[in-house]
C-alpha cells in the first residue's frame, strides 16, 4: 500500500477528511477533488494509481466521469457511493468501474479493495498515458483532441471513437471483428463495410498520403494498426 498516490473526487467534506485522515497513515497520497470536472483534470495531470469516485457530484455524474475517464486510461476505479441499488452496481460497473462499495464502509474493506485493484492493474500492464504523439500526430484523449502538424483535426464522433480504440492500443492488431465490436457494437461484427468506409475518412484526415498510409496501417485480411514510428 505504500506509495500509492490516490485521487479521490468527492464532493462531502466531511467523507474527504475521514478517508484523508485514514489513508494517509497508511503511507498513502490523497489528492482531492470536490467536482467532477476537477478529479478529470486531475487524473491527467498528477497520474493517481487509483481513483476512488463518488457518484453524486454537484457537476456531472459519477457514471459519466467514469466513461469519460475511461476513454483515455485503465487507472483502476473505486465507486464510493450512498447508491445501494443493485442497478446502481451494475451501470457503474457497465460504465468502467473496477469495484463499488456502498456507503458507509470500513476502511479494512476500502483498503482491501484498493490493494486488488493495484494488483490487478499491475498484472495488466495498464497505461496512463492521456497525450499520445505518433509522427506528427498528436492524440489527446481526455480532451478528445486530435492535432497533425499543430493544426486540430475535427472528427465525427465514430472517427474519433475508432481512432481512440487503435491509439489505446498502440503497435497491436486489432481484428476487424474487435474494432467493429468496439465501435459500433456486437449487432456490427459483420458489417466490414462500415470499417472500411470510416478508416478511408481518418486516413484522410490524418495521412499526408491516403493511399500509403504511414500510421493506419492494414494488416492484409486481419485488421487495423496504428503503428507508431
Amino acid at each position: 500500500m505504500s506509495a500509492l498516490t490516490l485521487l479521490l473526487i468527492e464532493d462531502e467534506p466531511q467523507v474527504r477528511r475521514f478517508l484523508r485522515s485514514s489513508l494517509e497513515p497508511a503511507e498513502c497520497k490523497v489528492l482531492e477533488a470536490s467536482t467532477g470536472e476537477a478529479g478529470l483534470e486531475m487524473a491527467v495531470s498528477r497520474h493517481p494509481d487509483v481513483i476512488l469516485l463518488d457518484l453524486g457530484l454537484p457537476d456531472l455524474d459519477g457514471l459519466e466521469v467514469t466513461r469519460r475517464l475511461r476513454e483515455w486510461t485503465a487507472t483502476p476505479i473505486i465507486v464510493l457511493s450512498a447508491r445501494g441499488q443493485e442497478r446502481d452496481k451494475v451501470a457503474a460497473l457497465d460504465a468502467g468501474a473496477d469495484d463499488y462499495l456502498t456507503k458507509p464502509f470500513g476502511l479494512p474493506e476500502l483498503l482491501a479493495r484498493i490493494r486488488v485493484a493495484v494488483r490487478h492493474a499491475e498484472q495488466r500492464g495498464d497505461r496512463k498515458d492521456a497525450v499520445v504523439s505518433v509522427g506528427d500526430l498528436r492524440i489527446d484523449l481526455a480532451n478528445r483532441v486530435v492535432t497533425r502538424s499543430g493544426e486540430e483535426v475535427r472528427l465525427t464522433p465514430i472517427e474519433y471513437k475508432l481512432l481512440a480504440t487503435l491509439v489505446r492500443r498502440a503497435g497491436q492488431v486489432l481484428t476487424y471483428q474487435q474494432l467493429l465490436k468496439e465501435v459500433w457494437g456486437p449487432r456490427y461484427s459483420t458489417q466490414k463495410q462500415y470499417l472500411h468506409v470510416y478508416m478511408g475518412h481518418l486516413r484522410g484526415k490524418l495521412e499526408h498520403d491516403p493511399t500509403r498510409p504511414r500510421f493506419l496501417v492494414t494488416e492484409s485480411g486481419v485488421g487495423y494498426r496504428l503503428k507508431s514510428e
